[in-house]
């Protein structure tokens, strides 16, 4: 192949590659599934065999999988962030009926199916990165198809005034194992009423 060739070759492969993260937010879509699958492989056995699980032995035991909605880079998302205007420390209602302190941080607003969303984005209190942050959601699917008391993301600025979301990274919260545990409640902001079919879905003992 001469070099004429070779660069029309090199160009075409840069821009299908910046076409691929623009549609799916990852220059490798195998690559992208096989790190989910990876992420979710790693949540399976944190739970099976850790020994900070919030099951008991007996769900250990008969724990064999978990289950998820089919990976789907649609439900990548880039937001935009929004500080709240005035930023101060707030009492998060648990699933247990005590209160844990959260900063009230930004706002995160992204499209998503032609409709522009809103998010409330909580920071722990003691976090010492101020690049990480907590969302707390529930959504369309909540109690039928997930947990009835929300989903969760860990997630991490990577953008001056920006933050990707990957809806497919939504995990249970522990007090969906075992009731036993006390967990955050999603604050009002963040009750979506469409679908979110990404992430984990409802556990069944």
């Amino acid at each position: 192949m001469n070099k004429k060739y070779l660069l029309l070759a090199l160009v075409g492969a840069v821009v299908l590659g910046s076409l691929m993260y623009t549609f799916t937010g990852t220059t490798d879509p195998e690559l992208y599934i096989e790190n989910i699958a990876a992420e979710r492989e790693r949540q399976f056995k944190f739970l099976k065999f850790n020994i900070d699980s919030p099951l008991e032995e007996e769900q250990k035991k008969a724990l064999d999988s978990l289950d998820f909605f089919p990976i789907d880079p649609s439900f990548k998302v880039r937001g935009r962030l929004v500080p709240v205007p005035r930023k101060r420390m707030v009492e998060i209602p648990m699933s247990d009926g005590t209160l844990e302190r959260y900063i009230r941080h930004s706002f995160v607003e992204f499209e998503f199916n032609g409709e522009t969303i809103k998010l409330l984005l909580l920071q722990a209190e003691d976090e010492v990165d101020l690049r990480n942050f907590f969302l707390a959601f529930a959504d369309g699917t909540s109690t039928e198809e997930t947990y009835g008391g929300g989903r969760y993301i860990n997630l991490r600025q990577d953008g001056s005034s920006s933050i990707t979301i990957d809806f497919n990274l939504a995990y249970n919260p522990y007090c969906a194992y075992n009731p036993d545990f006390a967990c955050p409640i999603p604050p009002r902001e963040n009750i979506l009423d469409i679908p979110i079919r990404a992430g984990e879905k409802n556990y069944e003992k």
